[in-house]
């Protein structure tokens, strides 16, 4: 079959093999436009032409972690230069900054500090949620959901029951990086491995506690391992619908130590950022919505991945010393005016959501 009656099939409903989806992964020549176009068109259909985008501030508490992953540059160890942990008037600080600047969803991002208790996110939801009792709380991933279940001898269901209540509206989806254990053992083998991250998931979706669906590519792995990756999220998605989207998270490889020992190359081409965008979209039939990391990409780029499946231009973060310290300038802050110039730019509305996609 040709990539031109594949993607027509995809057009009409048909739902992409593993295998496909990583032949589409490996255009080069001017199929790779087809893709990109083909990808564009499911969005317009499935999602519509709005660009839609968050009012979030990140609140980092920690960057001392017992991880300490190859691809990231933001993790210290106690003791070390620069690092620290804020205690609770300091969350309480930056939560009264973020509603100053009328956001709508708080970000509480951490390292996997070592000495944290399921008691000490608990109470880390609470001061933010009394604080900000209006506020979106959209925390934790479900590593931090096994540490402070470790850590204080519970089940993870009890600690996402504790989350919940005090005030937890959605969990990260985040340290999956590549749900391939092969690779995993690489980049993050400190980390859960797949079978938990998708347990605890699955776990939190049953709960009611809707999740993001992130994947980190352009280390070490093979296109294959990237769509095994995607064909896990479809498989979630189709049982319990908990997604609320698919972040893709392009590689910042400048100051991290996989980059520096040899273990990675130079993150993912251009190329591969727009095909990650367009192939997802296409792969992905259940998920309604593909975000843009514009921290990751760069606003040009950016643009173009808008035209190429995503519909989604992320939030306007304020801070994002994970990207920061990874060695992406500029990944901070994104105002809603620039952002109002890329997508008028090429003819998409720009809208204001929450986090549940609501548009404002």
């Amino acid at each position: 079959m040709t990539t031109i009656q594949l993607l027509r099939d995809v057009e009409g409903g048909y739902r992409l093999s593993e295998k496909e989806a990583v032949g589409l992964l490996h255009a080069r020549d001017r199929s790779l436009f087809e893709i990109l176009t083909a990808a564009d068109r499911v969005r317009e259909a499935r999602a519509g032409p709005v660009v839609s985008y968050v009012r979030n501030q990140n609140v980092h508490v920690t960057n001392i972690c017992k991880n300490l992953c190859g691809f990231c540059g933001f993790g210290r160890r106690a003791g070390d230069e620069g690092a620290y942990c804020d205690d609770r008037a300091t969350v309480l600080k930056k939560t009264r900054l973020a509603l100053e600047r009328r956001v709508t969803e708080i970000c509480l991002l951490s390292g996997v500090h070592p000495d944290f208790t399921a008691e000490t996110y608990i109470e880390l939801i609470a001061s933010v949620r009394e604080a900000a009792p209006e506020v979106h709380i959209h925390a934790f991933s479900p590593d931090e959901v096994m540490h402070a279940a470790s850590q204080s001898e519970m089940s993870t269901g009890e600690v996402l029951a504790l989350m919940k209540r005090a005030g937890l509206s959605t969990l990260q989806g985040t340290a999956a990086e590549i749900l391939v254990d092969e690779v995993r053992q690489i980049i993050c083998p400190n980390k859960i491995d797949t079978a938990t991250w998708i347990r605890i998931i699955r776990e939190s979706h049953r709960m009611g506690i809707p999740t993001t669906a992130t994947i980190m590519y352009g280390t070490c792995e093979r296109p294959e391992d990237r769509i095994r990756h995607l064909a896990i999220l479809r498989e979630i998605q189709d049982d319990t619908g908990g997604f609320t989207e698919l972040v893709p998270l392009s590689y910042v490889y400048q100051s991290t130590p996989l980059f520096r020992n040899g273990q990675a190359g130079p993150g993912a081409t251009g190329r591969e950022d727009l095909l990650m965008i367009a192939i997802s979209r296409l792969f992905l039939d259940n998920f309604k919505n593909i975000q843009v990391s514009w921290g990751k990409l760069g606003v040009k780029l950016s643009q173009i991945a808008l035209l190429s499946g995503g519909n989604d231009l992320a939030g306007t973060m304020f801070s994002d010393d994970v990207s920061g310290n990874a060695g992406a300038p500029g990944a901070d802050f994104l105002d809603p005016v620039l952002m109002e110039r890329i997508t008028g730019d090429i003819g998409r509305p720009l809208r204001q959501r929450l986090t549940d996609y609501t548009l404002v």
